[in-house]
C-alpha cells in the first residue's frame, strides 16, 4: 500500500493530516481548568479581544493572535483556549512530512519522521494547551519545507517560494524571539549551499536573497502589531514601535527567580527534568498532564545523531549531515540565548528535529537496519500508550496514580 501511495504524497499527507489531528483532539478539553502556562497566555488574549490594554508585552501578539481565533470561534473554554494549538500541532506533523520527503526524496522516512513527530509526545501535549509553541513549530516547520521547495524551484518560481519563506519564519518570530536564530541561520544556510551551485534557488543572486529574506520577514513580524495599535488603552504608534521592541528585550532578558522546574539545555535530550503541566482533581477524578518525550525517541534519536554525523563527515552523506547539523543548531542555540532560567519545553524544536535525524537515519542505514525501523516503531507505539493517561489528562486511581510513571526521582 506504501508503494500505492508513494505516487500520491499529497493523498498521504492528507492521510496523515486528518489521523493526526482526531489524535489529538480527542480529550481536548481536558483538563477544564488553565493548565501551566495558559494562565498566562489566555488572560492575555482575552484582553486582546476586548482590544484594552497592552498586557504579556515580553512577547509578540501573533500567538494570542491564533489563539483568540479559537475563542472566537468555539468559545472563552478549554476547546476554545485550545483548538488552533490542535490545529498548528497537526500542520507541524504534516509540515515534517512534507520537510523530510523534500529532503530525502523519498516517501517511507517521510512517513516514519511524521509518526516519530507524533509518538515523540512533544508535539501532542503542546497541541493541546493554549501557549505559543504549537505555532512557533508550525511556522518553523513550514519555514524549512518553503526553504528546500525554493532550493530545487526554477528562476521564475524561486523569488516567490523564498518570499514564502521569509513570511513564515518573520510570522515565527511574531510568534516568539526564540525564532530568531532560525532567520539568521536559513540566510547562511542560502549562501553555503548556493556556493559552486549557482543554479540553486533558481540562480537568485546572493543579495538579492538576503534583502527578500529580510525585508519580508522584518515586514510581517511587524505587521503583526497591527491589533496593538487600536488599544483602548496605550494603544502602540509607528514612533513608539521601535522602542517597545527594546522593552520587550528587556523583559525577555530579565533575571527571574529560580523555579521548580527549571533545567539547563544540556539536560533536554536526556529527559532529566520534564514538566507536570497539570496535576490536581479535575472533572471528578485525580488527572496530570506530563510533558516528556517519548524514550525511545528521545534517546534512541541522540544514536541517530551521532550516525548521520558519522555519515555526513566520513562518507560525505549530504542528507545526514543536513539533519544533524540542524538538531545541533536547534539545541545550540539555548547554550547562547541570555535566558536566566530554561525549561523543559524549550527542546520542543530540537525534539521535532529529532523525529527527522531518527527518519534519515534509518534510510540512510537502511542496508544494515533492514526493517527493523518498523520494530522500533513499535516500541515507540507501546511507549506512547503507555504515557498516554499522563498526556493526555484521563482519570488516574488515586491521587497517587503519578508514581506508575516516575522512572527517576527527578521526574516527580
Amino acid at each position: 500500500m506504501l508503494d500505492r501511495l508513494e505516487q500520491r504524497p499529497v493523498l498521504l499527507a492528507l492521510l496523515i493530516g486528518i489521523a493526526t489531528l482526531l489524535l489529538f483532539s480527542i480529550g481536548l478539553d481536558r483538563p477544564s481548568k488553565l493548565t501551566f502556562d495558559e494562565v498566562h497566555y489566555v488572560p492575555a488574549t482575552r484582553v486582546l479581544l476586548e482590544l484594552s490594554h497592552p498586557v504579556n508585552i515580553e512577547h509578540p501578539l501573533l500567538g494570542k493572535i491564533l489563539i483568540a481565533f479559537g475563542m472566537l470561534i468555539a468559545g472563552d473554554n478549554p476547546i476554545g483556549w485550545r483548538i488552533t494549538a490542535c490545529l498548528a500541532g497537526t500542520l507541524t506533523i504534516v509540515g515534517v512530512y512534507a520537510f523530510t520527503r523534500l529532503l530525502t526524496r523519498a516517501t517511507r522516512p517521510a512517513l516514519f519522521a511524521a509518526l516519530f513527530a507524533v509518538l515523540g509526545q512533544l508535539v501532542f501535549v503542546q497541541a493541546r494547551i493554549g501557549m505559543l509553541d504549537a505555532f512557533l513549530g508550525m511556522f518553523l516547520v513550514w519555514g524549512g519545507v518553503a526553504f528546500l521547495w525554493t532550493m530545487r524551484s526554477d528562476s521564475r518560481r524561486a523569488p516567490w517560494r523564498w518570499a514564502a519563506c521569509a513570511v513564515l519564519l518573520g510570522a515565527a518570530v511574531a510568534v516568539k524571539w526564540a525564532a530568531v536564530p532560525y532567520v539568521a541561520f536559513a540566510g547562511a544556510a542560502f549562501l553555503w549551499l548556493r556556493r559552486g551551485h549557482v543554479e540553486r534557488f533558481g540562480g537568485m543572486h546572493w543579495l538579492a536573497g538576503l534583502a527578500i529574506l529580510g525585508t519580508v520577514s522584518i515586514a510581517t513580524y511587524f505587521l503583526t502589531f497591527a491589533p496593538a495599535f487600536f488599544y483602548a488603552t496605550e494603544p502602540l504608534t509607528l514612533t513608539k514601535l521601535i522602542p517597545f521592541q527594546l522593552e520587550m528585550w528587556k523583559l525577555q532578558t530579565q533575571a527571574l527567580t529560580p523555579h521548580n522546574y527549571q533545567s539547563d539545555w544540556w539536560s533536554w535530550p536526556l529527559l532529566v527534568r520534564p514538566i507536570w503541566y497539570f496535576y490536581e482533581p479535575d472533572q471528578g477524578a485525580t488527572r496530570g498532564v506530563l510533558l516528556i518525550g517519548n524514550p525511545a525517541i528521545m534517546w534512541g534519536g541522540l544514536v541517530a545523531v551521532a550516525a548521520c554525523w558519522w555519515a555526513g563527515l566520513r562518507d560525505k552523506a549530504g542528507v545526514p549531515l543536513a539533519a544533524a547539523i540542524l538538531w545541533t543548531f536547534a539545541l545550540g542555540v539555548w547554550a547562547v540565548i541570555p535566558k536566566s532560567l530554561g525549561f523543559y519545553y524549550y527542546y520542543y524544536l530540537p525534539g521535532i528535529i529529532l523525529s527527522v535525524v531518527l527518519a534519515v537515519a534509518f534510510h540512510h542505514w537502511r542496508d544494515k537496519v533492514k526493517r527493523n525501523d518498523e520494530w522500533f516503531l513499535v516500541l515507540c507505539v507501546g511507549l506512547f500508550a503507555y504515557f498516554y493517561p499522563i498526556l493526555a489528562a484521563l482519570a488516574l486511581p488515586s491521587d497517587r496514580g503519578f508514581e506508575r510513571w516516575i522512572w527517576f526521582s527527578s521526574w516527580a
